[in-house]
């Protein structure tokens, strides 16, 4: 196995995390929210903002790492017009999820609090939600257009 071959499965490997991750935690926090059970939806948002820091923060982390080594490793030029529409598309994607990690803390506290008073979920936890389903779709729209650059590589 060479070098450049470990490296660009851990690259793949990080992109199957983060989206693999973004599809599950999409998935929970829709089902968790449908319940409109602010109990349920704390221990979900819970071990979403775990996952969030466990798993897709590592990956995030790792990709320009091993995305920088595999373009020394194959002299790939940075001004190829793929990888820098990829590389763009990545910080947009970042514009994006940034925000949503900080909007999973604060519906997790206002599920917490609500469910610590037995009392309805607040119009913000609510007014976040829909914003963090907006946020959604446009962050990982651009992660499956990055995976596409990534493999197609068309211009």
């Amino acid at each position: 196995m060479t070098l450049y071959f470990l490296v660009k499965y851990l690259h793949v490997l990080g992109a199957i995390v983060i989206l693999g991750t973004g599809t599950g935690i999409a998935f929970f926090m829709l089902m968790a929210h449908r319940t409109n059970d602010a109990e349920f939806i704390a221990r979900t948002t819970s071990i979403v903002v775990i996952a969030d820091a466990i798993f897709t923060l590592s990956a995030v982390i790792l990709q320009p790492l091993t995305g920088g080594l595999l373009m020394m490793l194959s002299a790939t030029s940075i001004t190829e017009r793929w990888l820098l529409a990829s590389l763009a598309l990545y910080a947009v994607a970042g514009l994006f999820w940034v925000p949503v990690v900080f909007m999973q803390i604060e519906m997790r506290d206002l599920a917490r609090k609500a469910a610590e008073q037995r009392m309805a979920l607040p119009e913000r936890y609510f007014v976040l939600f829909r914003r963090w389903f907006a946020f959604g779709f446009p962050g990982f729209g651009v992660t499956m257009l990055i995976l596409w650059l990534m493999i197609a590589k068309p211009f």
